[in-house]
């Protein structure tokens, strides 16, 4: 281990002390395989899904930032690429000054103790075969090795204590398909937490909970958060959730970056067209309140051929002739918040 940290630290790059992570310019095209004619129309060029597409953002010590989009903008692709489940196309991932697409495969396994990740479908993300306490104990036993049998089942029984699961022996032994939704969601939180990681990647983790139980889970993960000094990559589509639970959030769209703030300026002054479309798409509970902006038409392009210049263009109800031919570069239009929009300006407060 200390030679692990010698490397480390020899890897370790200038960034800002409070910084956990540092995601720069992260590119992921993946490449669409084709028989013959697919080769000749594309000219023998293989053609690739334009996953994620220059995004950069940094997520600072107990912060949990959002990524929030459409189905396809890129979201949980980002995801796996921060924790190198994916090889980035282009870009850095700087980890606590780390970065990690330096490291040999040995240094990345000993370092993702530090980062985990909670699943989006929990019944997809464990073994039916493996009871709840054999779960929770295959990340313990892989990553935290100075422990014996007696001391992991300890530390299995104490997380599932931690995140309501009481008693925790009762539920030792049970097996996935044993157990509701919500408590399987838990189970999943329990295993990413049982190696006391810094960083938590959380894929839409309650899009599968019933409505009934989200309040509960989130305040779950609020409460983790304290108890374990967490950072979170919060990942969701749902923008109620976002405001909720983030404290900063960044919007994606086919794979870019179009906004980027504080959760409480973002909501109070969207400055990017598909921003708004998302916000005002978030249902009030008051059947008397109609809602007045207009929904974008069509859906998300083909990210295999991306439109030309900003990728909003063909859904934005105020695109000209510009957004077709230039992309927009992302500016800071208020303190600490970034936007990818031509005509952002129309937007701002007037002062």
């Amino acid at each position: 281990m200390a030679k692990l940290n010698e490397k480390n630290e020899a890897q370790r790059v200038a960034t800002d002390g409070q910084d956990l992570l540092v995601v720069q310019n992260l590119v992921k095209y993946f490449p669409v395989q084709g028989g013959l004619i697919a080769s000749i129309l594309h000219k023998g060029k293989i053609p690739a899904v334009k996953a994620v597409d220059g995004v950069t953002f940094t997520i600072k010590r107990g912060e949990v930032f959002g990524l929030a989009g459409e189905s396809g903008s890129g979201k949980s692709t980002i995801g796996r690429l921060v924790l190198r489940l994916y090889e980035p196309t282009r870009g850095k991932v700087i980890f606590d000054g780390i970065d990690l697409l330096k490291l040999k495969p040995e240094d990345m396994r000993h370092i993702r103790s530090r980062m985990q990740l909670v699943f989006q479908d929990p019944l997809a993300a464990l073994n039916p075969r493996m009871t709840i306490g054999q779960a929770i104990d295959n990340p313990a036993a892989i990553h935290l090795s100075h422990l014996n049998a007696d001391e992991r089942r300890q530390a299995v029984l104490d997380i599932l204590h931690q995140v309501g699961m009481n008693p925790p022996e009762a539920y030792y032994n049970l097996y996935p398909h044993q157990i509701s939704g919500g408590q399987r969601q838990r189970i999943v939180l329990a295993r990413a937490l049982v190696t006391h990681p810094e960083l938590v990647v959380a894929d839409e983790p309650i899009a599968m909970a019933d409505v009934s139980v989200r309040s509960i889970l989130l305040d779950l993960m609020l409460k983790m958060k304290q108890e374990f000094n967490l950072t979170y990559l919060f990942i969701t589509h749902d923008l109620a959730t976002a405001k909720y639970i983030c404290d900063r959030i960044g919007v994606l769209y086919l794979g870019k970056m179009c906004e980027m703030g504080e959760v409480g300026e973002v909501y109070e002054y969207p400055l990017h067209p598909y921003t708004q479309a998302l916000l005002a798409a978030v249902p009030v509970p008051d059947p008397k309140r109609r809602r007045t902006t207009k929904m974008p038409e069509g859906e998300i392009p083909n990210p295999i051929n991306p439109p030309t210049g900003c990728h909003f263009h063909p859904r934005c109800p105020l695109a000209q002739a510009i957004c077709s031919q230039k992309e927009p570069e992302i500016r800071e239009l208020r303190p600490g918040h970034t936007v990818a929009c031509h005509f952002a300006e129309n937007f701002l407060p007037k002062e």
